[in-house]
């Protein structure tokens, strides 16, 4: 009987200890493979490697680890609920081994974004440590939006490894006031290669001239002509580093994007206190019969870099051309193009808070006409003002979108922080997050049964 007892004992510390690996094997493997709420994607399948990283973790949370076996864009993302029209700060700390893209000086590698969009952090490249990377974006007329920690980008891939840890998120306070500031940089020089020549291009004293006189005009007009519904300040730099790379697309022809001086402008963002960019340079010189390719554009809008509105600003091919230049007999709206490509910021806006508005661009639907002298100057006054007649009443851009200006750090300085991102911080956590997501599962099995 003693015997029997003996090894009954036995055979039940066996089973614990079995049950107890069993246990443990399984909590591994979920810690490993459990990505709390997050979903994988990548554009090329089977490339990308997805898990939970208990080796190299910043903290005690198992990190989120992504390794591109071959060039790709993988992420992991997750819906969270947002209030609209509220500025947000997301960050993370992000560490890389032999992270490449496959194009050179690429806006792509590790980083946070919003999926489907093109607001997005700094990149992280290389092989390097722990890094904090931060994303600002305003919620508009979001209610849930999906957050994504990323290798990759919109428009390249990369290759190795990345981790992701210590999540945060933010709500902060918008600046509501109507003043914009903006940074006009002079980039001296275009040093680049097309078609396997080389075309170098400068600035003359006249084109810098000229866009000093025109960004002082433009501060004075869109204020006039707004009604004092928007104020200007503004910063012009001039850049002696050249522009060594093109952006290109069959619309367009070649322009800058700001990826392609992204070592020009970072510095600038981060010092949060612009909210749009003119990156004036040359294209032409008529003199020396050199050209880059342009599809007749004399400024690019709509584009936005790192949250913050974007555009470019072509000086002529010819000192003689009138374009920024006032002349009574001539010209008396030289400011226009800097008018006409802010406002493609502002219409592309007022789209995204979801607000209608009439495309810039429309002005003859609506009997607008290019004038000699004054250019298209009723139809921007008109269109700032929501002052263009139609059969259903006036249209054009509301009062508010003055204030709707880019997320910066300063928006944070009282902040809230939100527990969205919050990671499990022990077994317990985990353990009620496991249970409340099967019983949410039995729930929906029930619902569609």
């Amino acid at each position: 009987m003693q015997k029997k007892k003996s090894f009954n004992l036995i055979k039940n510390i066996i089973s614990i200890v079995v049950f107890v690996i069993l246990i443990y094997m399984a909590y591994t493997i979920y810690q490993k493979y459990n990505f709390n709420d997050y979903i994988k994607a990548e554009y090329n399948m089977g490339l990308s490697n997805f898990e939970r990283d208990n080796e190299v973790k910043y903290g005690n949370i198992n990190s989120y680890k992504i390794e591109n076996t071959n060039y790709n864009d993988a992420m992991f993302y997750k819906t969270i609920n947002v209030t609209p029209n509220t500025p947000y700060k997301v960050t993370c700390k992000i560490k890389t081994q032999d992270v490449k893209t496959s194009k050179e000086n690429t806006d792509a590698g590790a980083h946070i974004c919003i999926k489907d969009g093109l607001i997005k952090s700094d990149n992280v490249i290389g092989t390097t440590d722990w890094t904090e990377v931060t994303l600002y974006f305003n919620s508009k007329n979001k209610e849930e939006i999906d957050l994504g920690f990323r290798l990759g980008g919109n428009e390249d891939t990369a290759i190795g490894t990345a981790w992701f840890s210590d999540f945060t998120i933010e709500s902060g306070i918008q600046d509501e006031s109507n003043t914009w500031n903006f940074l006009c940089l002079l980039f001296d020089y275009v040093d680049v290669n097309i078609d396997n020549k080389n075309i170098k291009l400068s600035l003359t004293q006249t084109d810098k001239d000229d866009i000093s006189i025109c960004m002082r005009r433009f501060q004075n007009s869109i204020q006039e002509m707004s009604y004092d519904k928007i104020r200007v300040t503004y910063k012009i730099e001039e850049v002696t580093a050249p522009i060594t790379q093109l952006s290109y697309d069959e619309e367009n022809g070649y322009y800058v994007l700001g990826y392609n001086i992204k070592d020009v402008l970072d510095p600038y963002i981060k010092e949060g206190k612009y909210d749009h960019i003119f990156v004036a340079f040359r294209t032409g010189d008529i003199n020396q019969q050199k050209a880059i390719p342009v599809n007749d554009w004399i400024g690019l809008g709509s584009m936005e870099y790192r949250g913050l509105g974007y555009s470019n600003i072509r000086l002529p091919d010819d000192d003689k051309n009138y374009v920024y230049k006032y002349d009574i007999r001539i010209n008396t709206f030289p400011e226009e193009v800097l008018m006409h490509e802010f406002l493609h910021t502002l219409e592309r806006n007022t789209e995204e808070y979801g607000i209608e508005r009439p495309e810039l661009h429309d002005y003859e639907k609506y009997g607008y006409e290019n004038k000699r002298l004054i250019g298209l100057k009723e139809w921007y006054q008109d269109y700032m003002n929501k002052n263009i007649n139609t059969v259903s009443g006036k249209i054009g851009l509301p009062k508010e979108i003055f204030t709707k200006k880019p997320v910066k750090a300063s928006d944070f300085e009282y902040s809230h922080k939100l527990s969205e991102l919050k990671e499990p911080e022990n077994i317990m956590e985990e353990l009620n997050n496991l249970f409340t997501k099967i019983v949410n599962l039995f729930r929906v099995v029930k619902q569609q049964a």
